[in-house]
Formats: C-alpha cells, structure tokens, sequence
C-alpha cells in the first residue's frame, strides 16, 4: 500500500468521524473551550498588579494606556463569548482582528521570542477565522445545527 493511500485513508476516518453529530459537537466545545482561555487568563492577568505594568508596556510602544479597560473587557468578554458560545461568529472576528494588530503593535520585534509571539497571534486569528466561518456548533448558546464539518 502507498503512503499516498494510507494518508487517504486516515483523512477519510478522521472525515467519518467529525461527521458524527455527537462527536463533532464534542469537539467544536473543546476547540471553543481551548480558544477561549488565552483571552480569558490574560484579561484575568491584566487586573489589580497587572494593570499598572501592562499600561507602562501599552505606552512604550505608543498606544495608550486609556485603552486598557476595553482590552480587558475585549480579552475577558469576548473569551467567556466564546467559551459558552454566544455571538461566536461576531466576537471571533473582532478577537481576529484583535491578535492581528496586537501582533503588528506588540510583537515586532527581531529577537526569537517576539517572533514566536507574533506567530502565535497569527495562528489564534486563524482558528478564530474558522470560528467566524464555521459557528459555534450545537453546544453554545448560539445552537447552531448545521454541520461544522
């Protein structure tokens, strides 16, 4: 057997599977659940001693630190949004948006770590990319019946 039908063969089981309606809801929670707890932890981590150090960092790199209280509200809010599956869709597309330019603000920098942080926005925007294509599925608050696959 070639390696090209092998590989045929697992992405078929793997289709097969996601199909399931019961799994592929399972799944969709655990994605959703996943996503969600780098927004919620950060915000959580932006208040009381945080706040100060955070709005020191947004005002080095010239953002203002007035913006802080939306950042958190975007981070915490949208991430509890996301996690129970509420306005999944739109609030994805903003938290999207969010990594995006909090990687073009942030994380620019030559050295390696900035680099791997820029990297990990990009790809949080885009599984939140597939969130905004693909719904929250049928455990959220959104109940969204259609098939997520």
């Amino acid at each position: 057997m070639s390696t090209t039908n092998i590989f045929k063969q697992f992405n078929g089981s793997i289709a097969n599977l996601v199909t399931k309606p019961a799994f592929n809801a399972t799944l969709v929670l655990v994605a959703r659940l996943l996503a969600s707890s780098i927004f919620i932890v950060s915000g959580y981590g932006k208040l009381g001693a945080g706040y100060a150090g955070m709005q020191g960092y947004m005002a080095s790199v010239g953002v203002p630190g007035a913006l802080l209280p939306f950042v958190i509200a975007l981070e915490i809010g949208g991430g509890l949004s996301l996690l129970f599956g509420f306005q999944t869709r739109l609030v994805a597309f903003l938290l999207a948006g969010f990594c995006i330019i909090s990687a073009m603000i942030f994380h620019t920098g030559a050295d390696q770590m900035q680099q791997i942080m820029f990297m990990k926005n990009l790809a949080m925007a885009g599984g939140l990319l597939a969130f905004t294509v693909f719904g929250a599925g049928r455990l959220s608050l959104d109940g969204e019946t259609r098939s997520q696959a």
